[in-house]
């Protein structure tokens, strides 16, 4: 009998334990969902965007948005200073991808406080006159472009927070952002692809020269091993586009290989984690096919449609699973 009382307890214990985790997983992560979409500069995470713009609309959907460079520690004129000062010291490498140059405490505090209560600040980074200009107006400030708005409180009532750039799963010795993040998306193209959109975006909507645009390439390659790739293992889902012309040497391709020159490579880290229908997907995506078990590849063309297709579902449960916590 004494045994059967232990047993007995054990397993009170243990559904009592069971039922805190599962209030805490509740009130962290089902209530204020958050989708990060994480992928470097030149990435096209852009493009993403536009497709989670299309799926809030049609789900009636209110997100927080937050920029991922708004979470740099320093403004245009600061970096330059600070890039000058490292470089005295015989650092070259010191760069926006990198740890000491972004807040990734602040960002870590914004994700747990906005998952806890569907509060917390945010700010903008001011890339051009009309972003000044518009933010001027709406906050009462005078701000140029390259720097950022005073801090503000993210808008209540908003039924996700939905984060864009380069640290939304960054995971260091000191701060942990993925830990918070729900739905968390990698947009990584083949590297050498990569560098090709990013010296022609560069180049046609910043005016940089093509020297100017490879020495930031190789500014940052440290902190890309470090900081940016080790992040695509934390995704739940990654896009990452293959080129199927010659791209062998990026820094002398005069154009940027089309949708119909490239296929999508989409990956699901746990395809039962959101119940991931292969079948339906295939049969939904003309000239896909799976390339392992938990792989799909489509083409570049159809990267949109792919993206709606899959994303729509779980982040309609997503919303459904919150408005039934809250």
């Amino acid at each position: 009998m004494g045994s059967q009382a232990c047993c007995k307890q054990n397993v009170a214990s243990s559904y009592k334990l069971l039922k805190i985790n599962q209030l805490r997983e509740t009130s962290m992560s089902q209530k204020h969902p958050i989708i990060a979409v994480t992928g470097s500069s030149g990435a096209g995470t852009s493009t993403v965007k536009k497709a989670f713009e299309h799926i809030f609309f049609r789900e009636k959907i209110k997100p927080v948005v937050v920029e991922g460079d708004s979470f740099h520690a320093f403004d245009r004129a600061a970096m330059k200073i600070e890039m000058a000062k490292h470089e005295e010291k015989g650092n070259r490498f010191f760069s926006h991808f990198g740890e000491n140059a972004n807040e990734f405490g602040k960002l870590a505090e914004l994700f747990a406080s906005y998952a806890d209560n569907g509060s917390g600040k945010k700010r903008y980074y001011l890339h051009s006159e009309p972003e000044a200009a518009e933010h001027n107006a709406r906050l009462g400030v005078d701000k140029n472009p390259g720097e950022f708005t005073p801090w503000e409180d993210i808008e209540s009532g908003s039924d996700l927070m939905f984060y864009e750039g380069l640290h939304g799963l960054i995971k260091t010795e000191n701060t942990n952002v993925a830990q918070h993040v729900d739905l968390g998306i990698g947009v990584v193209p083949i590297v050498n692809l990569e560098w090709i959109q990013k010296i022609h975006r560069d180049n046609t909507e910043r005016g940089y020269s093509a020297e100017v645009i490879v020495d930031t390439i190789q500014r940052r390659m440290p902190d890309y091993v470090n900081y940016i790739t080790p992040q695509f293992s934390q995704t739940d889902i990654n896009f990452q586009r293959v080129s199927t012309v010659d791209t062998s040497n990026p820094f002398i391709a005069r154009d940027i290989p089309t949708p119909d020159e490239s296929f999508i490579v989409i990956r699901f880290k746990n395809p039962t984690k959101f119940g991931t229908d292969f079948p339906y997907l295939l049969n939904m995506i003309s000239d896909s096919f799976m390339s392992r078990r938990n792989t799909i590849v489509v083409p570049g063309g159809k990267m949109g449609l792919a993206m709606e297709i899959i994303l729509t579902p779980i982040i309609h449960d997503m919303i459904e699973k919150s408005k039934k916590v809250r």
